[in-house]
């Protein structure tokens, strides 16, 4: 029987274009796909940062609105971060770098956004 199924999979960090990520033929070693999907990741992993803190919920929501709604922004966290996690497990150093990068871009705006919404305003003397 012919073997008609080959895999070329790397199973340690390199770098280059010549990289699976996600989806079969993406991004097909073209720099500029290469480019966008180093950028998709960084969105995703800043986006699931984001959402972490994203309040939805109201005082005056019904608890059953609220509880849906917590969970659906939850389970759309959660496809996020297993999509950088496949995207990840290509081991494409600059797609790591990107979504560390991502990640980290995205807890320090969340950060320090409640800082700054925490921090009481100073008084003019």
């Amino acid at each position: 029987m012919e073997d008609t199924m080959k895999m070329n999979m790397q199973m340690n960090f390199h770098w280059g274009n010549e990289a699976t990520i996600l989806f079969k033929g993406w991004p097909n070693e073209s720099t500029g796909m290469y480019i966008l999907a180093l950028l998709f990741v960084f969105v995703l992993a800043f986006a699931m940062e984001a959402l972490s803190a994203w309040p939805v919920v109201k005082p005056s929501m019904n608890p059953i609105v609220a509880g849906i709604t917590h969970a659906s922004i939850y389970s759309v966290r959660i496809c996020m971060g297993y999509l950088v996690m496949l995207a990840v497990m290509s081991f494409n150093a600059g797609i790591f770098i990107v979504a560390v990068a991502g990640h980290t871009f995205g807890y320090f705006i969340v950060k320090a956004s409640a800082l700054a919404l925490a921090k009481p305003a100073a008084s003019p003397a």
